[in-house]
């Protein structure tokens, strides 16, 4: 069934607007009757019939609301340092299917790209953008958003804020399968960028109270690490 996010939800109708209209009425040729799924970025899904179509505004009469089948029950913040070229943009895309809450980039010593704040906010729309189409594509009940880039100081800051604090470390001993999630209803995940983290940073992360983990023997590049990372706590929270 066809699914799209909107925020103009009053009572038991819902308006869709702009390109997602264009796409209802011009691409799939929708009609009147036939049956689709609105969800309020929010977490929430309203099944519903179209009432009015057009490419500029779409009407749908909705029949209930439920929760969105497709928010995992933790949730997950990737702290991700930056990437060169296009990594980032697969990091952001595959992190939304695989469920994480928002993507924050992070600046640390050994990242190779080093955007100014005008350059990395034109990388930052393209981003959200990536996210929104991921959210649709793949079932999602919010559109998970990509933060302002952070430097590790601002990180040690908001680590406060989580039940817990995974940092993946070329050097650490200890494997993510060894750990448990019981309780843990807010995580942080961070991961390197080509380079990995300094060793001062890991220790500051560590001090701050990250659990430093590893992902195995093998060398990860940046941008399956973190995609490994998110399927693997996925899996050992039970969502997978």
């Amino acid at each position: 069934m066809p699914r799209f996010f909107t925020h103009t939800i009053t009572g038991d109708l819902a308006q869709i607007e702009g390109p997602d209209a264009s796409h209802i009425a011009l691409s799939l040729r929708m009609r009147r009757g036939e049956e689709l799924t609105v969800c309020d970025g929010e977490g929430t899904d309203y099944p519903g019939t179209l009432e009015q179509i057009t490419p500029e505004l779409v009407t749908v009469r909705l029949s209930g609301s439920l929760p969105s089948p497709g928010e995992p029950k933790i949730k997950i913040t990737l702290f991700q340092a930056l990437c060169k070229g296009e990594k980032m943009d697969t990091i952001v895309q595959k992190a939304v299917e695989l469920g994480a809450t928002e993507i924050v980039p992070l600046l640390t010593r050994r990242c190779v790209a080093r955007p100014d704040q005008k350059g990395f906010e034109k990388k930052r729309q393209r981003y959200a953008k990536i996210a929104l189409e991921a959210a649709k594509q793949c079932g999602r009940g919010i559109v998970p958003q990509v933060g302002e880039l952070i430097t590790l100081d601002n990180l040690l800051v908001r680590m406060e804020g989580f039940s817990q604090a995974f940092l993946f470390y070329e050097q650490a001993q200890r494997l993510l399968g060894s750990m448990k999630l019981d309780g843990i209803k807010k995580l942080a995940v961070i991961v390197g960028s080509e380079g990995g983290f300094d060793p001062g940073e890991a220790e500051l992360l560590k001090q701050a109270g990250a659990q430093v983990l590893s992902l195995g023997s093998r060398i990860l590049r940046c941008e399956t690490a973190p995609l490994a990372a998110l399927a693997a706590i996925l899996c050992l929270s039970g969502e997978l």
